[in-house]
């Protein structure tokens, strides 16, 4: 089968720089790399060549072969005039090997650096990365989740160092270019093989891919760019927030490595229990007990509400598990506008221990709603209509 263009196998033009190849090589690699698509063979093909295209068009000398020959400028057992050595690239590093001009190890360390990041060994140079976010928790009370509160909060993050200011040397000094690697923060090694000359890429052991080396440590931090210090920081809980909520204060977390931004604060906040109120959704629920009569005839109570006392209307015939809702007096709405309401269960309560007078006049009352009684103590029950009828 004739093999594809290279360009066309890594989904670039012909003008491509060098930086665009090379991103479209990661996110292809990514993509079908074989551990990323176990036991599936197309993935695996796919994935050979996209590193087989890579390979070519991330090296200039390779790449002006390609775009003058095709693959024959790069692929020996393809060049023009016959065999094997017969291409105008016959002779060089695995040129002419059994693997036809694809090197199946060079570059199979950016591979890795895609799925793991920087900063390992074959790795390449290091990278900005981004500083690990912080968890902490709030603990407030019922009426400052509902109405919102400022809290400080302390934390201990890694700042940049204030001696040296970040760069790790001693004031008066700084950072120099690392010898080694020459500044790279990688470094190559060739070996040779019974298969042609291979070379490999690793993180420079010196530098560790930072291409700068500290050569006078700052005495404070000891050349780690950073400490850990203890900030007091302000968060503002906004009003209507509920148990179990988390916020994020961009940038307030751990310093990034090499240049990279801080990470995040994340505060997961706890409402304590109120004593009297209850929640659900931004509806504030309490809870009122009244008696029979009350309840049959209605009445007036004063109940605690989140904007203080306030006067309830308790309707005649209110049964139990009846709610009154005060519109407007609940939490406000976290996203939006307004309050929910406060809604008073109310629960009816039947008396115990009765009084022969207030026995008496159940009696009565039932009497004259044709409700039918079956008091336990007959005796008593008879004294006490006898007791009624005198």
């Amino acid at each position: 089968m004739a093999k594809r263009d290279y360009y066309e196998v890594l989904g670039v033009d012909r003008s491509a720089t060098p930086e665009e190849i090379r991103k479209a090589y990661r996110r292809l690699a990514r993509r079908y790399h074989p551990d990323a698509n176990p036991g599936d063979a197309q993935a695996a093909e796919r994935f050979k060549e996209v590193k087989e295209a890579y390979d070519v068009l991330s090296d200039p000398e390779k790449r002006a072969a390609y775009d003058r020959f095709g693959h024959a400028g790069v692929d020996p057992t393809a060049a023009p005039g016959g065999g094997a050595g017969g291409g105008p690239f016959a002779g060089g590093p695995f040129r002419g090997g059994p693997f036809g001009g694809f090197d199946p190890f060079q570059g199979f360390e950016d591979i890795f650096d895609a799925f793991f990041g920087g900063g390992r060994a074959g790795g390449f140079a290091a990278r900005p990365r981004r500083g690990d976010d912080i968890v902490a928790e709030m603990e407030i009370d019922f009426r400052e989740a509902a109405f919102g509160v400022e809290r400080e909060i302390e934390v201990s993050r890694t700042e940049p160092c204030d001696r040296c200011g970040g760069s790790g040397a001693e004031p008066g000094t700084g950072p120099v270019t690392c010898p080694q690697c020459r500044g790279q923060g990688q470094v190559q090694t060739a070996r040779s093989t019974p298969f042609g000359q291979f070379v490999s890429v690793s993180t420079c052991p010196r530098c560790r891919g930072a291409g700068r080396v500290i050569e006078t440590p700052c005495s404070r931090c000891q050349g780690r760019r950073m400490i850990r210090r203890r900030r007091r920081i302000t968060v503002t809980v906004p009003a209507g927030v509920d148990d179990g909520a988390r916020i994020r204060l961009s940038g307030q977390g751990h310093l990034g490595d090499h240049g990279g931004p801080p990470g995040d604060l994340y505060i997961d906040v706890r409402v304590r229990p109120h004593p009297v109120f209850t929640r659900e959704g931004s509806d504030v629920i309490s809870q009122v007990t009244i008696g029979i009569a009350q309840a049959a005839l209605g009445t007036s109570l004063e109940i605690e509400t989140l904007d203080g006392r306030e006067t309830v209307r308790i309707p005649a015939g209110t049964q139990s598990g009846d709610e009154i809702r005060l519109r407007g007096k609940g939490i406000p709405h976290l996203r939006g506008r307004g309050r929910g309401d406060h809604r008073v269960r109310v629960r009816v309560e039947v008396p115990r221990n009765l009084s022969d007078q207030e026995r008496a006049l159940l009696l009565e009352w039932a009497r004259l709603r044709g409700e039918t009684v079956d008091p336990e103590d007959r005796s008593w029950f008879q004294r006490v209509r006898d007791a009624f009828n005198r």
